[in-house]
């Protein structure tokens, strides 16, 4: 079974029987970085350090980009057909379930989130992710646009080149594959770096990448820093795009950089404070499940997750009752225990931000209606918490906490809410509540948010793009949509017989 295989995997893993290349991976191979320096992988379930990691800089970056060109120049971009591109995919996913359980394993060890979850979302969302991919490989065209019978003129959509891309901890497995498969899927070249707090997965999926057939330098991963190798990839003068997962703040940095460089394409998933708008109409057990879920899922640590939950005044008191009973019944606790709804967070300077916010809250007069505290006497746990009593302008309820803690506002009619939720930078997503289809779809489209839920929450497949609106980022993740972040389209005229 997945939970036994997980017990296992985690103690063969500390007894050095269980190994795999920490180091960098670039031109097809492991190795080390440049100044022969490592970084500590920590446990965020008791601090302990897992392994240490080679730490990437400045020149390994500039190595992995030659790597990338030289790939792009024989074996990779326009030299691989499509039918290889996607078999190459497809063999990638394939690996994967094979993998499953101890990718699931190296995740919930990595990141702190259950291995129940990691196995049966990350890692399935994740293969899903390239196996879709694949299925678009060979469908990447262009158009035949008739001008007149003297004129031929169509349009290629050809991979733009090397591609950088910086991916976050939250979901480190989940985010890998939604970064690389469009961009292998048209044709690109890859300098990937994940988070140094979470890079496992994404080191031991390029075991998987050379043992699928990729050719060398088609991807790299350079592990380190975002102050050496995430900003030498954003403004790297021979990377030709960055695609960029995080925070906001970050985020801006990363345009910036890229602006000064070479003007390079850019695409940004960045932060969120989603509205959560459940209506006096709504089916409450149902409400308060999906409620839960926006919030507490993969303990708060989601962009899109919904932190502030919107309840009209007649079932306020009640919906506020069975949320708390609800969280209540949330079991936090070791990742690979059976049962255990949610683990540590990633590591000791979140867990420090997340608690400075929840004090934060309080010292601007909110309300701890539950939690608020750490949980245990080690690691990075805190319980779910939730607020009441807010103000629209404290910082618990304008900012991105990024862990288990919502805020439950009571509102009075749609104009009131549907003001509240648009006051916010962030546009990511949002989630409403109602059985009346009309006042639900009516509601969700005048939210300004890239992704609206309908008595559902953080509801994602591989074939539905994924963004936002307003400083929630550019372009789109998942779907045909992330195909367009990848491809330059070139317009072709031929000449049939016109005559100067």
């Amino acid at each position: 079974m997945p939970e036994t295989f997980s017990h296992q995997f985690q103690n063969e893993l500390f007894n050095g029987k269980v190994s795999f290349s920490t180091g960098l991976f670039i031109d097809g191979k492991f190795v080390d970085g440049s100044d022969k320096t490592t970084i500590d992988v920590i446990n965020p379930t008791n601090g302990k350090v897992i392994t240490r990691i080679s730490e990437g800089t400045a020149k390994d970056v500039d190595i992995a980009v030659e790597a990338a060109h030289k790939a792009l120049e024989t074996t990779w971009g326009l030299n691989a057909g499509a039918s290889q591109r996607a078999a190459l995919l497809r063999k990638l996913a394939d690996l994967m379930i094979t993998h499953k359980a101890e990718l699931a394993a190296i995740e919930a060890l990595d990141n702190g989130k259950t291995f129940g979850w990691a196995y049966n979302v990350d890692v399935t969302f994740a293969t899903d992710t390239i196996a879709y991919y694949a299925g678009w490989a060979d469908k990447i065209h262009g158009q035949t646009i008739e001008t007149d019978e003297k004129k031929l003129c169509y349009t290629r959509h050809e991979p733009i080149g090397i591609v950088g891309q910086i991916i976050p901890w939250n979901f480190p497995l989940l985010m890998f594959a939604w970064k690389i498969a469009p961009a292998l899927a048209t044709g690109n070249a890859i300098v990937l770096k994940p988070s140094e707090f979470t890079p496992l997965t994404a080191i031991r999926m390029c075991e998987l990448i050379n043992e699928a057939g990729f050719p060398a330098g088609s991807v790299n991963i350079v592990t380190g820093y975002g102050q050496t190798v995430g900003q030498t990839i954003a403004e790297h003068p021979k990377i030709d795009k960055v695609a960029f997962t995080g925070s906001t703040l970050v985020g801006r940095k990363v345009m910036e950089a890229a602006a000064k460089s070479n003007l390079k394409n850019v695409t940004l998933e960045l932060g969120g404070k989603s509205p959560n708008i459940i209506f006096n109409d709504a089916n409450l057990e149902q409400a308060v499940n999906w409620a839960a879920h926006g919030i507490f899922w993969n303990h708060g640590q989601a962009c899109c997750a919904g932190s502030r939950i919107f309840v009209q005044a007649g079932i306020y008191d009640e919906f506020l009752k069975r949320f708390t009973e609800k969280t209540k019944e949330l079991k936090v606790g070791d990742p690979f225990e059976k049962g255990i709804d949610q683990g540590p967070l990633v590591s000791k300077p979140h867990y420090d931000r997340v608690m400075g916010y929840i004090q934060a809250g309080i010292d601007e007069g909110a309300k701890v209606h539950w939690g608020g505290d750490r949980h245990g006497e080690e690691g990075y746990y805190v319980r779910p918490t939730i607020f009441t009593e807010t103000k629209p302008s404290m910082k618990i309820v304008q900012e991105e906490i990024f862990g288990p803690v919502g805020v439950v506002i009571k509102f009075e009619d749609e104009q009131d809410v549907i003001k509240q939720a648009n006051d916010t930078v962030y546009g990511l997503a949002a989630a409403v509540f109602s059985q009346d289809i009309n006042r639900a779809l009516e509601t969700a489209h005048k939210l300004k948010a890239g992704t609206c839920w309908v008595n559902c929450a953080n509801q994602l497949h591989p074939n539905v793009p994924f963004g936002g609106f307003k400083q929630s980022g550019i372009g789109r993740e998942l779907g045909e949509y992330a195909l367009h972040n990848y491809t330059n389209v070139k317009a072709v005229h031929v000449n049939l017989g016109h005559k100067m």
